[in-house]
């Protein structure tokens, strides 16, 4: 719904240093109208406003991912399988076995990335044994981050990988004694095998595929998360694969602002095709709900440094200084913003080397172009992105794989690994993001209580107190630090007057609760552009109802997308009378306890484990 909006009674953190922390908010015409005395916000948001009551809880400017690839994932969303955010291996063995039975052939059973093994108690993946004693005949695809993938039998043979199929470039077959695939794929070093193999399983008709995006837009939105930047990516051409989102932005259905960079696809073919898309399209086409926003994060191949931390660190090929500096000179030239995946500081210098060759020529002043990722990025050349006027965008990727790191490089070396501090401290412009949904989860506050605690998923502390941020300065880095990235600087990321009407209200309080409790917030009223587009709990009756998950047998439909644990508070009052693994506690002497209100997502999870709290 859309209209005038009056907030009251909220812990209203604006981020605007001259208004910190106003008593009231009025929302008109998109905007933030204004951000004050109650008296004066009411009068802002005139008399036929909504009054919402934000019942003393706190109330932020919506979150923006400055790194996610939600265009691609949301074509895929309702097919995918979510561990995101799962605790217990036993539990994500469950939900697998749970929607083996109800998917239909020739339907594949596919968990795509969002988590680490280190976040299960168990510490480690399922075996394939496992995989195939759940799943005899239905096909599962299981991927882990960017190092392997889990195939069963039935997946192999959907593939049509045999004894006679030879590695690809860039990958390993895992093979048994005979010769035989065994259902393990290895990146080595990169993602090829593991995207070409998903690649291969069967695809949702378009209007699946927008009823698809639409409910990985409202699970963006559970979360706080209200803009995004869409970094392309593999197997995503443009324009084909951006029709759903383009008809969904046509029919006023985004409930996320999107700003998009296109991805190059082909080696070889890179600067013939940022030719032919910057003669063809315009920096900032669209509006502020969809918009193009530059080139990358492919830029050229021969540059691109996967970050899988359990293989050496790739050596890039000599011909990447010739690669990239054709591509950059045309952008530069065209004055197209860009940016270029680099993880390891020996990437990093040798763009940089290209980037100051061309500055020499071309200014490269007011072109909005960064870095992502830059794990190992040195001050040295924190400094050269300085003096350049570059950025570097940040993902919490260490907090998935800081273990595997540790064990390549050792704890010393993974002490300021990003190093996002320092990079703050320089100066240069940083924000925060996840690279969603293949390396990591889309959970916003799995990357803020990374930047807060300095641990990983798994509990390793990786960061000295030197390395960590407060939580404002954290906040900032998922708001008004990202305005600069999309092009929009000024215009979103604070509740200031004149800024986009982007606000969450919370379900806990962000800035006072446990480190060890932040990645179990979420939102309970998300708003975009004036327009209510989420609500939980109280506010659960303002946003409009999706249609229901499609196709029926989706995983979306039993499990929701991101699982956030149980309370400690609610898991306690649980009626349940055998003990289940999502709890962890025996529910028996809870029995004659009263309960409260049970969020529908929780109760199709724990009632897909053989809970019985979900009847409730």
């Amino acid at each position: 719904m859309r209209g005038s909006i009056l907030l009251m009674n909220g812990r209203f953190t604006t981020l605007d240093p001259a208004n910190p922390a106003p008593e009231a908010l009025a929302l008109a015409d998109g905007l933030v109208a204004a951000a004050g005395p109650l008296a004066e916000a009411r009068a802002a948001a005139g008399p036929d406003a909504r009054i919402i009551d934000c019942g003393g809880r706190r109330v932020i400017p919506g979150l923006s991912d400055n790194h996610i690839h939600v265009i691609r994932g949301g074509l895929n969303f309702n097919l995918e399988l979510r561990w995101d955010g799962v605790p217990s291996l036993a539990d994500a063995m469950r939900m697998l076995k749970a929607q083996v039975d109800r998917t239909p052939a020739p339907q594949w059973v596919r968990v795509v990335g969002g988590f680490s093994e280190q976040q299960f108690a168990e510490r480690r993946l399922p075996t394939l044994d496992e995989i195939n004693a759940v799943a005899p005949d239905t096909p599962v695809f299981i991927l882990h981050l960017y190092d392997r993938a889990l195939l069963n039998r039935a997946a192999l043979a959907a593939v049509g990988y045999t004894k006679d199929t030879p590695d690809p470039p860039g990958g390993i077959i895992q093979r048994d004694a005979a010769g035989n695939p065994t259902g393990l794929l290895i990146a080595s070093p990169n993602a090829g095998i593991l995207y070409s193999t998903l690649a291969r399983g069967p695809k949702l008709p378009i209007e699946y595929q927008k009823n698809a995006t639409r409910h990985f837009m409202r699970d963006l939105n559970r979360l706080g998360v209200t803009s995004v930047i869409d970094a392309g990516g593999g197997f995503q051409n443009y324009p084909e694969d951006y029709a759903v989102v383009e008809q969904l932005h046509a029919e006023g259905q985004l409930t996320l602002r999107i700003a998009y960079n296109l991805f190059t696809q082909k080696a070889g073919d890179e600067l013939a095709d940022f030719r032919r898309w910057t003669d063809s399209s315009a920096i900032g086409q669209g509006d502020d709900w969809y918009r193009l926003n530059g080139a990358g994060e492919m830029l050229v191949f021969s540059a691109a440094d996967f970050e899988d931390f359990r293989q050496p660190r790739p050596d890039l090929p000599a011909s990447m200084e010739d690669d990239l500096e054709a591509v950059v000179r045309l952008l530069a030239e065209r004055r197209w913003p860009w940016r270029l995946h680099a993880t390891y500081d020996e990437t990093i210098s040798r763009a940089l080397d290209v980037f100051e060759k061309v500055n020499r020529d071309i200014p490269l002043a007011g072109i909005n172009w960064f870095f992502d990722h830059a794990e190992t990025i040195s001050p040295r050349s924190i400094d050269r992105v300085a003096a350049l006027g570059g950025g570097i965008a940040f993902q919490h990727r260490m907090a998935y794989q800081g273990e595997y790191f540790i064990e390549r490089y050792g704890a010393e070396a993974a002490a300021a690994t990003p190093p996002f501090r320092r990079v703050l401290e320089a100066g240069v412009r940083t924000s925060a993001g996840t690279d969603a949904t293949r390396v990591a989860s889309y959970d916003p506050w799995v990357s803020l209580a990374w930047l807060t605690t300095g641990k990983t998923l798994g509990g390793q502390l990786l960061y000295p107190a030197a390395n960590l941020l407060d939580r404002e300065a954290a906040l900032r880095m998922w708001t008004s630090n990202v305005s600069w990235f999309s092009g929009q600087d000024g215009r979103k990321g604070q509740l200031k007057p004149g800024q986009f009407a982007d606000v969450v209200v919370l379900s806990q309080d962000y800035f006072s609760i446990p480190g060890d409790q932040i990645r179990q917030t979420e939102a309970l009223l998300t708003i975009v552009g004036g327009r209510i587009v989420y609500g939980a709990g109280d506010y659960a009756e303002l946003a409009p109802p999706l249609p229901p998950p499609m196709p029926d047998w989706s995983p979306v439909g039993l499990f929701g997308g991101y699982q956030k644990q149980p309370q400690p508070a609610l898991a306690s009052q649980c009626a349940c009378s055998t003990a289940c693994g999502v709890h962890g506690h025996s529910h028996a002497q809870a029995a004659s306890a009263s309960l409260p209100v049970v969020p529908a997502e929780l109760k199709r999870f724990w009632g897909a484990l053989g809970c019985l709290c979900w009847a409730i």
